[in-house]
């Protein structure tokens, strides 16, 4: 298993649909006992919130967000956690909305300070 989320800050490697995670949200994620939480805000996302489990290397979570222009959104998400050769944590992403329509996968990786 790659090891704890808890504390690390992780970013998108690609900016995601216009309005959306993008390149400059950054997501601060916190581990205990196989319960997985994070806040993230940047770019079009004024404050966002997760809350999950994680199983081995597999968190399953749904998260829920407040955009620039006032709206929120909210949807679910499997990611796959693997440690990349460099030591940073990867998490590879699949997410549907559930509050509008559309889902697709995403990259993000630890940013390191």
């Amino acid at each position: 298993m790659a090891r704890s989320l808890d504390g690390l800050v992780l970013s998108p490697v690609a900016d995601q649909a216009p309005g959306q995670v993008g390149a400059r949200t950054r997501f601060t994620y916190h581990e205990r006992d196989g319960a997985i939480w994070a806040e993230y805000a940047g770019g079009d996302v004024v404050r966002g919130h997760l809350v999950g489990t994680r199983e081995g290397d597999v968190l399953d979570f749904r998260y829920v967000q407040l955009k620039q222009d006032g709206t929120t959104s909210s949807g679910h998400c499997l990611s796959t956690v693997t440690d990349l050769p460099d030591g940073r944590v990867r998490l590879d992403e699949r997410w549907e909305w559930e509050s509008q329509e559309g889902s697709g996968t995403s990259v993000v990786e630890e940013v390191t300070h």
